[in-house]
């Protein structure tokens, strides 16, 4: 094998192809190595080869092909040696290994299946049980798991709503969160000190006849749907007064036998299915095209005159949702869905309690998501709590709350994420779908409301919020750092040193929070209290009249994405001139900060990235 290699003029590259010609035993990869040798592909190989597929905010995720920063065969044994290295390192007790074990689960992808069982075979060679689930499930499951049969760790081999070439390992800790530090670093340095592959990796054999290997399914589809119920017994008596009809899509992916089981424990009916749709397919025939995708639902939601439209992402962690108004299906934005879920988290408390105790409840968002749960919690007097952005992160402030005894109520973040219990400890498409019909038959039949109706009320009473999300491309990275290291350095170069107001003064800043930097002019001694980052740019500036917009890099490509929010008070109800204030503030926004005719901006894509989140297929 050296022959294909010895040419390259890289001596570091030859080594790392010689390594990949050693260890990989599938055919398919190692001929796509060999391809690129003959073809004298270098770059392409220095690409691969040289880099490593990382942990990222939602697991390691990368394309499906060869090479050490890709999804295949050998680096998915390559991370769990590493995994099942560093719990073994944090875990000593070798009857913890045999007895707690792990759980893996894996979606309805390409190669999914086969990257879940080099898992497992890693895990049993290692003489740790394994509980596999024996078909494809929703992600939601994973965590449930864990925090069912007390595992010490939990995979869930997904691309979540990737495109159908990317796939990933999503890492779940033994508290049942997604990892964070510093198991984040610990997991991928014992990655890094294990890459040889054990001789019997690829041994399907070690899957056969053990009493460390088994299927959870049944027992815990079993607790999930019981913990489901008993979260809206209050409320069960009440929906069945005013039965709705629901269309219900799974994009392609796994959710639909999930969300059948939820409605029958709920006691609901069966969910009207979009045929062309509820089956798993890993090509995703027509998700890629939005426009195309909520056609089929909102087409069988009009011929079946149905209440609403429930939407799963590929592995039920997401949900979205449309409802009829005014004749028409009217798509809810993610932050409008937090704000009916987050009312409908306090009643549901509100209602079971003999006592409620608002000043021990929490509610938690990220920091891109809309800011309604903050001004909830100021009408209310329960707490509010921002993290950044992903459920890694939102998961570890549940738990760090839970510790102090508190009772965390409900989180989400912007992309269509929610969690309704902390069973599970990540966002939760199954159930959210349950409790957003539960709410809507609920308010149908005691209230003669539509869920739209709800919303306005909670804007009435809270104060009316409107969002805006969309992106712009520029040329390169280049030109997006120079816009950032221009807003933290405003006044004549000056470190720390921000724009104080746009459009002349009309409308004046009044904090800045940097988390590329760490600085926030909020606080006292101008530190951020979230985690700060110097590989991601990102401001967030809180404007005097309840305006606030972040700006975010993108790490993959050129890019700077807003997230603009217009608080209201909830004395103003001139919520049409709040739309009116926000759409002007954003687009000053963008001429001011990004300097478009400077530094060459190419495009937005503010509607089609809106659409393309509904369907839960961000490319």
């Amino acid at each position: 094998m050296a022959s294909f290699h010895c040419y390259s003029g890289d001596r570091v590259l030859d080594a790392q192809i010689s390594n990949w010609m050693d260890w990989d035993q599938s055919p398919h990869t190692k001929a796509q190595i060999i391809d690129a040798i003959k073809q004298e592909d270098w770059e392409t190989l220095q690409a691969c080869m040289n880099n490593r597929m990382t942990l990222g905010t939602d697991g390691f995720r990368a394309p499906m092909r060869a090479g050490f920063d890709g999804m295949n065969e050998l680096v998915v044994i390559q991370t769990a040696q590493g995994l099942c290295a560093y719990l073994k390192q944090e875990y000593p007790d070798e009857s913890m290994w045999s007895e707690q074990g792990v759980v893996i689960g894996y979606d309805a992808r390409y190669n999914s299946k086969l990257f879940a069982e080099l898992c497992s075979i890693v895990f049993l060679n290692n003489n740790f049980r394994v509980h596999l689930f024996g078909n494809y499930i929703a992600t939601p499951f994973v965590p449930f798991t864990i925090f069912e049969l007390d595992c010490l760790a939990g995979i869930m081999v997904t691309g979540c709503h990737y495109p159908k070439n990317i796939n990933g390992l999503k890492i779940y800790w033994s508290n049942g969160a997604p990892v964070t530090s510093p198991h984040d670093t610990g997991i991928q340095r014992c990655i890094r000190q294990n890459l040889e592959p054990a001789e019997d990796s690829w041994n399907q054999e070690a899957l056969g006849a053990t009493e460390l290997l088994s299927n959870p399914y049944k027992q815990i589809v079993e607790a999930y749907y019981e913990s489901l119920k008993s979260q809206l017994s209050t409320f069960l008596e009440d929906c069945e007064k005013y039965p709705l009809n629901f269309i219900y899509t799974a994009m392609h992916g796994v959710g639909y036998p999930y969300i059948e089981l939820a409605f029958k424990a709920i006691e609901f009916d069966p969910v009207i299915p979009v045929l062309e749709q509820v089956t798993p397919n890993p090509d995703f025939p027509d998700t890629p095209i939005p426009d195309d995708a909520l056609f089929l639902a909102t087409r069988r939601a009009t011929i079946n005159n149905a209440d609403l439209i429930l939407i799963n992402d590929p592995v039920a962690g997401c949900m979205a949702a449309a409802e009829v108004v005014k004749r028409k299906y009217r798509v809810f934005s993610s932050n409008e869905l937090g704000a009916l879920l987050g009312w409908w988290a306090w009643e549901n408390y509100v209602m079971s309690e003999e006592e409620p105790n608002a000043s021990n409840c929490v509610m938690i968002s990220s920091t891109l998501s809309s800011k309604i749960l903050k001004s909830m919690a100021e009408v209310e007097g329960f707490s509010f709590h921002e993290t950044l952005n992903g459920f890694k992160w939102i998961c570890n402030k549940v738990l760090e709350e839970e510790g102090k005894g508190r009772n965390v109520l409900f989180a989400f973040d912007e992309a269509f994420g929610y969690m309704l219990s902390t069973n599970v400890l990540d966002k939760d498409g199954i159930s959210a779908a349950a409790h957003l019909a539960s709410m809507a038959s609920y308010l149908r039949s005691e209230k003669d409301m539509k869920l739209q109706d709800k919303l306005d009320e909670i804007y009435d009473n809270y104060g009316y919020h409107t969002s805006q999300v969309s992106y712009h491309v520029f040329d390169n990275e280049r030109i997006i750092n120079n816009i950032f290291h221009r807003l933290r350095t405003f006044d004549d170069g000056r470190k720390d040193t921000y724009p104080t107001s746009i459009l002349n003064g009309e409308y004046e800043i009044e904090s800045v929070r940097d988390l590329t930097t760490g600085y926030d002019s909020s606080t006292d001694d101008d530190k951020a209290t979230l985690p700060s980052s110097k590989s991601n740019q990102m401001i967030t500036f809180s404007f005097s009249n309840g305006f606030v917009i972040t700006l975010k890099a993108s790490r993959a490509q050129p890019k700077i994405t807003y997230y603009a929010e217009m608080c209201g008070e909830p004395e103003n109800k001139s919520w049409t001139a709040l739309n009116n204030t926000l759409n002007e503030m954003v687009e000053a926004i963008v001429k001011e900060f990004y300097e478009p005719e400077r530094n060459g901006l190419n495009s937005t894509k503010g509607k089609e990235e809106e659409l393309r989140k509904v369907c839960m297929y961000a490319l």
